[in-house]
């Protein structure tokens, strides 16, 4: 699938990621690829989802664009969303539209500065970079760099993002205005409310994950407000 058709595919729609990370209940390819199949029934225009056995799950039973990643633990680094030349490969090898990964500041394993990764993916790979950014910076530098779309997916789980319990609208608002490529909103939105205001202000698309797809997280919320 094509940038240009694949943009239009998700434009003000909904992307539901599916993951579920090995010390979850739910983890598995089969399991997140009838997760996929539930998003797409109940009407998601995309998918994101963690680990090549899963991408290529999910790609065989929904023909939705899947945004990929490998989210990737390295002593010498605190970034793991697919923060290696190596996660990329696993990405575009089981067959992502788009590839994400880390554009942070933070540096990436062996040193490696986001603008180099880029650079790299995009010299070895014919694939789509989505950005996954924690502010403006960081947004500006990854589009310079060359990364095809970005997403507000870090803010808050960076040291120097703003901290908030709900999204980060601020950044969305201020990454579609100062940006010349498609910004995904991401980041915990937990509501209809707070996904269709950060289409309002501009977004391409949304991204939804732990309010749909983690029923432990939304247990907990539950939990946590009736106590």
């Amino acid at each position: 699938m094509d940038y240009e058709n694949i943009l239009k595919q998700i434009h003000k729609g909904l992307i539901v990621s599916c993951q579920a990370l090995t010390d979850e209940p739910l983890y598995g390819s089969h399991i997140m690829a009838k997760m996929a199949i539930a998003a797409k029934k109940g009407g998601a225009v995309g998918i994101r989802a963690n680990y090549a056995d899963d991408i290529k799950a999910i790609k065989e039973v929904v023909d939705l664009p899947i945004i990929g990643l490998v989210k990737r633990d390295y002593p010498d680094s605190d970034a793991y969303i697919t923060p290696t030349i190596k996660e990329v490969e696993e990405v575009v090898e089981a067959g992502a539209d788009i590839v994400a990964v880390d554009a942070t500041n933070i540096v990436k394993p062996g040193g490696v500065t986001t603008e180099k990764l880029i650079a790299d993916i995009r010299r070895q790979f014919d694939t789509i970079i989505l950005a996954d950014i924690s502010t403006l910076e960081e947004a500006i530098i990854a589009e310079k760099a060359g990364a095809h779309m970005i997403s507000t997916t870090l803010s808050g789980y960076t040291p120097h993002s703003p901290q908030l319990e709900g999204p980060d609208f601020k950044l969305i608002e201020e990454t579609v205005e100062k940006l010349n490529i498609p910004v995904l909103g991401e980041g915990r939105i937990w509501t209809p409310e707070e996904a269709k205001k950060a289409l309002d202000l501009g977004a391409h698309a949304v991204v939804v994950g732990s309010a749909i797809t983690r029923p432990m997280e939304i247990t907990k919320r539950f939990v946590k407000g009736i106590q």
